[in-house]
């Protein structure tokens, strides 16, 4: 008779372990203060209130993406395609503010600015929801699927002008699409409109990740895939759901930026994805799936924010912002395995006390 193999005891965990677990979770705070606090010294004019509201708006774009890439990477996927997205949408707004829709034999439909969100923000959507069908209905892996429609959505921008930008998008009064500056210049009671738009999304994406089944099924997708799958969980519905809803805040940033510029370039997004991903994963959102919170990828996206502006201001090169960018990713990846193997010790060194 063969004997049962012995299993493999692990490595105890030190008495400081659950403090050294308890600063692992809090790294993304700690490293928004020392950012903070570096960049407040180093930097000419780092502090001034004109600097703080061109970062505060910065901050917003970047936490925009990332709020709808946390849950997608939460389900074990990833979302490559929203900084073309972003591109895709600010032309889709700039042409229909300059043209409308042509319905041909001279007819053309004029929209308000209301209809114009509307309809991109749809557009968004939609591609999203094609990622979504690409990786449920034809098992395209994630990173494919979406680096595909990465360049589908950036050559369809690049299409619709020829390459060029749609200038003075300042509306018409005629057609009610005069207020599409606000969006992005606006503000109310003192605070720019895209901050207000931020707190909105957040404060319901949280609601959701933390209150409803939508977002119990959502960590159960990515915990375990197949557990999910047999316990009743659509799974298919749901990653089709957070594909979408990461369209759906990749055209919000679309629009919030052509609003600002007055302007659309199809190059606008490039690497946003970038942005995006890193502070999804500084805030502790698992790369693996099945782990991540909206208010870590908040702070997650003013470390990035402050990181970008603050290396502007001391005049550091763009080439060297986006190696810097990089090695973050690479960083935060690392710790994020880090705190995973020491709370799986953590939990099963007190399993063990309790046992005895």
């Amino acid at each position: 008779m063969t004997a049962a193999p012995r299993p493999i005891p692990s490595r105890p965990v030190s008495g400081w372990g659950p403090a050294l677990l308890l600063l692992l979770r809090l790294r993304t705070f700690v490293a928004l203060i020392l950012v903070f606090t570096f960049f407040a010294v180093a930097a000419p004019n780092f502090l001034s209130s004109a600097n703080m509201v061109i970062m505060a708006k910065h901050v917003a774009l970047n936490a925009l993406l990332a709020i709808g890439m946390t849950f997608v990477i939460i389900t074990g996927g990833i979302d490559l395609s929203v900084g073309s997205i972003v591109g895709l949408c600010g032309m889709v707004a700039g042409w229909l503010l300059l043209h409308g829709i042509d319905l041909g034999f001279s007819w053309t439909i004029q929209l308000n600015t209301l209809e114009i969100c509307l309809i991109v923000l749809g557009v968004g959507v939609g591609v999203g929801a094609i990622n979504g069908l690409l990786i449920t209905q034809l098992n395209v892996a994630p990173f494919i699927a979406t680096l595909g429609t990465l360049y589908v959505a950036r050559g369809a921008a690049l299409l619709s002008s020829d390459g060029k930008t749609f200038p003075n998008l300042v509306g018409n009064p005629d057609y009610g699409s005069q207020g599409f500056p606000v969006l992005g210049a606006g503000s109310w009671l003192g605070i720019p409109i895209a901050i207000w738009i931020l707190v909105a999304v957040a404060v319901t994406a949280s609601y959701v990740a933390n209150r409803t089944p939508l977002g119990r099924h959502v960590y159960a997708v990515g915990g375990n895939e197949r557990g999910a799958a047999l316990s009743g969980v659509k799974v298919n519905r749901i990653k089709l759901i957070v594909y979408m809803f990461s369209g759906f805040c990749a055209a919000l940033v679309g629009l919030i930026i052509a609003s600002q510029l007055q302007a659309a370039h199809p190059a606008t997004g490039e690497t946003f994805e970038l942005n995006a991903i890193a502070a999804a994963v500084l805030g502790g959102t698992s790369m693996s799936g099945g782990r991540g919170r909206i208010g870590g990828t908040i702070i997650g996206a003013f470390v990035i924010g402050v990181l970008s502006d603050g290396l502007i201001m001391m005049g550091v090169s763009s080439f060297w912002q986006t190696v810097i960018k990089g090695l973050v990713i690479i960083a935060a990846v690392v710790v994020d395995q880090m705190q995973s193997r020491l709370q799986a010790r953590v939990v099963l060194q007190q399993q063990a006390a309790l046992s005895r």
